[in-house]
């Protein structure tokens, strides 16, 4: 793997050996008084974020500062993008600065990919020779979310064990989330049974092509669902009327204390975040003991891991044996 821009580009395979990695270092660091590891010592990370975060980012800075990387952020409200710089001319100018990896978050879809092609090529800050820097897409627009949906996949799969057969309810504004798009693909490709609950306005053209099925009716969805993922309203993506009213919205697709016990008693709670409480999750239901909310956000930083790992070391003639199989610290 030289970049992940997509849960697409992920075979059953790879994702299974991400999420052992991800297990593997989630192990390593268990009970560690001082949480460091030197599996990238001497590797240059930034974070290139022209959207608003914080659990994307500051999962990505603590995994990379955990793994002992040099993790520079770049905010587009700081730099020189305010001057009318491009995203091209951004991209390749933090490539000749050493770059090894590039993890970006653009409001474009298919940006990340875009910036992949510009860097892949040229010369490092030093003037050596080199293939460019790995790009990590953390979000680009409505597309994907790649890393999102392998933290929710490695919570699921921590609750669960295997995900074959496990049915899990994807609800809400599936149109312009990015985190549907990467779930619903990638928990099929784990074996999942995927169905997309939403309003016929929030669901999107070409749907039908998607491997996972499709309901309006989030109660008659319920009783048989392993895991139920709630997704934000993104009302700043939305230019019209996409629902009567919030409070319509909440009626009839919020998931409330009555809805929670239509659920299995086994079944799992999911939120990407923000969370807007009282809209598309109830006060008490979004701190239930059904919810892995926070598992995901913890969850986060150890999928991460793997993935920079991944993509930066794994492959490395000088990565020698992995940190987390090591007993000694960094220095």
């Amino acid at each position: 793997m030289k970049h992940l821009l997509s849960t697409a580009d992920l075979t059953r395979e790879d994702a299974v050996e991400l999420l052992d990695e991800a297990a593997r270092f989630e192990q390593a660091l268990a009970g560690r008084e001082v949480r460091k590891l030197p599996t990238l010592r001497g590797r240059t990370v930034m974070t290139v974020f022209y959207e608003n975060s914080t659990r994307t980012r500051v999962s990505f800075e603590v995994a990379g500062k955990w793994m002992s990387a040099d993790v520079i952020n770049v905010s587009a409200s700081s730099s020189s993008v305010n001057k009318g710089e491009s995203l091209r001319d951004t991209a390749k100018t933090l490539r000749a600065l050493g770059a090894d990896a590039l993890i970006v978050r653009h409001p474009a879809s298919g940006s990340a990919a875009q910036i992949a092609r510009w860097t892949n090529d040229g010369t490092d800050v030093l003037g050596l020779a080199s293939t460019g820097p790995s790009v990590i897409n953390a979000g680009d627009g409505t597309h994907e979310h790649p890393t999102q949906a392998l933290l929710d996949a490695y919570s699921l799969r921590s609750k669960f064990g295997s995900l074959d057969g496990r049915k899990i309810a994807i609800v809400g504004d599936v149109l312009h989330s990015r985190v549907a798009r990467s779930n619903a693909q990638l928990l099929s490709t784990l074996g999942a049974d995927v169905v997309l609950v939403a309003p016929p306005t929030l669901l999107p053209t070409g749907v039908d092509t998607w491997p996972v099925r499709v309901s309006t009716e989030l109660d008659a969805e319920l009783p048989g669902a392993d895991a139920v993922m709630m997704l934000r309203v993104q009302a700043e993506r939305m230019n019209g009327g996409f629902f009567p009213s919030t409070r319509e919205y909440a009626a009839r697709y919020g998931l409330n204390d009555n809805r929670m016990a239509l659920l299995p008693a086994h079944a799992a709670v999911l939120h990407p975040g923000p969370m807007l409480r009282g809209m598309e999750i109830g006060f008490d239901v979004a701190d239930a003991p059904q919810s892995v909310v926070l598992d995901q956000v913890r969850a986060g930083v150890h999928v991460r891991m793997a993935v920079l790992f991944r993509l930066l070391a794994s492959n490395s003639s000088d990565a020698g044996v992995p940190a987390h199989h090591q007993s000694g610290e960094s220095q």
